[in-house]
């Protein structure tokens, strides 16, 4: 026995406890290489929402008849209140479905929970205001300050379903701007491959589902439309409208000029590959030549003044002392 030995509990050894961590070990590495093997599945939910469009649009072909309202039975909260106030109707909704559909809402439901919550967050945030200026009496305010904060908490509820969508739909264009250079050189090794274009958007929707999830979304409806839709220029023009990107407008054009006139597909979308990653080399080196502009005020504000006061500070006190 060791001198360890006398303050383990419940008769341990050294050996033992030795023999324990190492076991722990053991199990925990053999747990986490199991975690790490496992198979995950991050297209899941995205193959639903596809096959939902799938299904939605063979429906819309196979059928003569103009496509019908949904008439749902026991319509929820949000239903009943857009039904109530009769704001489908209104000539801006198919407006609000393309923007909706930019920021990558494609529910059912998304035009409905939209005009539901524009109606609901300003009485909400009215109800907030209310509860905490006049019967909380939160802060020493005059009654026109009251006042001025009830109506701007209203007006601010009812802005920020845009707002919201707005800056959904900004930071997926920006990673459809990112990823669209590489998705071009992915299109055109498939086109080169003697793929045609259905079979090469699929192919190159399944190799940037991890990295660029948002262009594979796009580019994968884009071959499923192809597929279904009477006219091919209509899946095309479908990804222009769903995108709002110059530069997918531009594939889109490309593409089209190609379905009609039969030019080569791999040669222009290299053509249009390199312009791009040009264009965003451009505008990575427009960034690196504002950054010393950028940094003047930072400079003189906070880096300036310090310098000053290293230099100049000994010296300052100097005189001080020798007047005194």
């Amino acid at each position: 026995m060791t001198e360890l030995d006398k303050y383990l509990p419940f008769g341990l050894t050294a050996d033992g406890v030795l023999v324990i961590l190492v076991a722990t070990m053991a199990f925990t590495t053999v747990v986490a290489v199991w975690y790490g093997l496992l198979e995950t599945h991050p297209m899941e939910r995205r193959a639903r929402m596809l096959a939902a469009r799938r299904a939605e649009l063979r429906d819309k072909i196979l059928s003569d008849k103009a496509p019908r309202r949904r008439q749902k039975e026991g319509a929820g909260l949000m239903h009943q209140v857009v039904k109530t106030l009769k704001l489908m109707q209104s000539q801006q909704t198919a407006k609000l479905h393309d923007r909706l559909m930019q920021a990558g809402l494609r529910s059912r439901d998304a035009v409905v929970a939209f005009l539901f919550f524009k109606v609901a967050t300003p009485v909400m945030f009215g109800a907030i205001a209310f509860l905490l200026v006049y019967l909380l009496q939160v802060g020493d305010l005059t009654s026109m300050t009251r006042l001025a904060t009830l109506l701007g908490s209203a007006t601010f509820g009812f802005f920020a379903p845009e707002l919201y969508v707005s800056n959904l739909i900004k930071k997926r264009q920006l990673a459809l701007q990112k990823a669209l250079p590489d998705g071009l050189d992915l299109l055109v090794i498939c086109a080169e491959s003697g793929l045609a274009l259905d079979a090469a958007l699929d192919r190159v929707a399944n190799e940037l589902g991890n990295a660029a999830p948002e262009l594979a979304e796009e580019l994968q409806l884009t071959g499923i439309e192809l597929g279904f839709l009477p006219e091919r220029r209509h899946a095309l023009l479908n990804l222009g409208r769903r995108t709002n990107l110059p530069s997918i407008r531009g594939v889109v054009n490309t593409l089209l000029q190609t379905e009609k006139y039969g030019t080569p597909l791999s040669q222009s979308l290299r053509v249009l590959s390199n312009e791009f990653r040009d264009q965003r080399m451009l505008r990575a080196e427009e960034k690196a030549a504002r950054l010393p502009a950028t940094l003047t005020v930072p400079m003189i504000l906070f880096i300036l003044p310090v310098l000053f006061i290293v230099l100049i500070g000994p010296a300052i006190i100097g005189v001080m002392d020798n007047l005194k």
